[in-house]
């Protein structure tokens, strides 16, 4: 194991105090004392920086507001110093008194290294009847007042080279190649975690309307226990006078995925995620050939680009020889 997923966001914004109540009602916690820095109960930090901060990297090629900076967390000081060892053969790397070792990406997004203590989250979903098929006898399903979200699951970004700058993160820093959409995304695991992908490098050329071909942030996936936390986050943001998901509840087909964007002042959107599939690396990844087909399994709100039903198309990469993994 070495990269264990992501230690912290460091976000780019424009109004911080409206950031700031966004994701407290959210349902982040802020740190004692820093009231732009959330922790999530696995450890991991969202830290809110105003444009401009002397804080935020300097060398970030990232347009418009968002996350402009990832830490990513490492399990051991071995394995920390075997990535950074990497990393020097291909870009500058420099330590911050933080312990956090920071560089910027051949694509252009500033990332960084650190040891991670990682704290185990324990979920306990209450289990789901079906006909002729009883788990919960006797007993009511919970009832939730807010979401609390319990880990950064992953992060998005548009790029505008994206099939070929996935290598990157490959070659220096061992992540998996989990699945792919022809001409949309490639999705990358981080090695020491078992989530579907940890990062997804995103076509900024796709023809979808928040994209315009620039290195962008696009949004960021927080992960709740299961479709009832998920979607009384949902409730409590319309409640709290934040503008809903223009999709509303939805899951993905590429990794099973239970979804909920919420578009997020600080920058993107803001995700709340749920039932995602978990690999190891014996998981073959898939080229799906046509994207949409990808995307979703189902969405509430059905946008226009989905009325007609995707074709089911896709295959292994294994089957066709591929060696981008």
């Amino acid at each position: 194991m070495a990269v264990v997923g992501i230690e912290r966001l460091v976000y780019a914004v424009m109004d911080l105090e409206k950031s700031r109540r966004f994701f407290c009602d959210f349902g982040l916690i802020e740190s004692a004392g820093e009231n732009t820095t959330f922790i999530l109960p696995e450890g991991s930090r969202v830290v809110l920086r105003p444009i401009g901060d002397p804080l935020l990297p300097k060398a970030s090629r990232i347009s418009g507001p968002g996350v402009h900076e990832v830490i990513w967390g490492v399990d051991t000081a071995e394995a920390l110093k075997r990535l950074v060892d990497s990393l020097r053969s291909e870009v500058d790397v420099r330590e911050g008194e933080d312990g956090a070792f920071r560089f910027v990406t051949s694509f252009g997004v500033p990332m960084g290294l650190k040891v991670f203590n990682k704290k185990q989250v324990v979920c306990a979903p209450d289990p789901i009847n079906a006909p002729g098929h009883v788990r919960r006898l006797n007993q009511h399903r919970r009832w939730r007042r807010r979401a609390r979200p319990k880990t950064i699951s992953h992060v998005v970004f548009a790029v505008p080279d994206f099939d070929q700058d996935y290598r990157f993160m490959v070659d220096k820093l061992n992540f998996r190649l989990s699945d792919v959409q022809r001409g949309f995304g490639m999705y990358l695991r981080a090695d020491g975690t078992y989530n579907h992908h940890t990062l997804l490098l995103l076509n900024a050329k796709a023809p979808l309307p928040e994209l315009d071909g620039t290195l962008k942030f696009h949004h960021a996936n927080f992960g709740v226990e299961d479709i009832d936390e998920l979607m009384t986050g949902a409730n409590h943001m319309v409640r709290c006078g934040w503008e809903s998901s223009h999709l509303g509840l939805g899951r993905h087909r590429i990794d099973s995925a239970l979804f909920y964007y919420l578009p997020c002042p600080a920058g993107g959107d803001a995700e709340y995620g749920a039932d995602g599939d978990c690999l190891d690396d014996s998981w073959v990844p898939r080229e799906f050939d046509e994207p949409l087909f990808g995307y979703s399994h189902y969405v509430h709100n059905l946008p226009p680009f989905l009325l007609k039903e995707p074709a089911w198309s896709f295959h292994y990469l294994t089957d066709e020889g591929d060696s981008r993994s």
